[in-house]
């Protein structure tokens, strides 16, 4: 027997950079952006930098307004949570439509960036720093 109703439209991703990983889950609704429980002018400050960058796949999408988003972030910094929020945000709305894809892959919001920290080596104080060399 098939399910006579209609499957509701939620889509999640998950998004990294850097040490940060974000689980974004979008709804169809007024745009409303919730982060680990709070909105997203609480969670990110008035760092306007990082909310355009969070909103810029909608922006670039052109359909600002149409997706409530739920995220769910931990580890890193602010603005690795940032840019890993915008691009869980970005596979979400490729997955949409193939329209979106081409836009979203034009505007490099679908590459992701794969800088991370170098991990610290034994017999060195950091990844490459070594400790001060002592002739005597």
């Amino acid at each position: 027997m098939k399910d006579t109703k209609k499957a509701k439209l939620d889509l999640s991703n998950t998004g990294k950079r850097k040490r940060s990983i974000a689980r974004a889950v979008l709804t169809p609704g007024q745009g409303k952006i919730t982060i680990n429980g709070k909105t997203m002018e609480d969670y990110l400050g008035n760092r306007l930098l990082l909310q355009t960058k969070v909103k810029s796949p909608f922006v670039t999408c052109g359909i600002e307004g149409s997706y409530d988003v739920v995220v769910k972030v931990t580890g890193g910094g602010q603005v690795g949570q940032a840019e890993a929020i915008m691009y869980a945000i970005a596979k979400s709305l490729a997955g949409i439509s193939e329209a979106n894809k081409k836009v979203l892959k034009a505007s490099m919001l679908l590459t992701r960036d794969a800088r991370i920290k170098e991990s610290k080596k034994y017999g060195r104080k950091k990844a490459r720093k070594r400790f001060q060399f002592s002739k005597r």
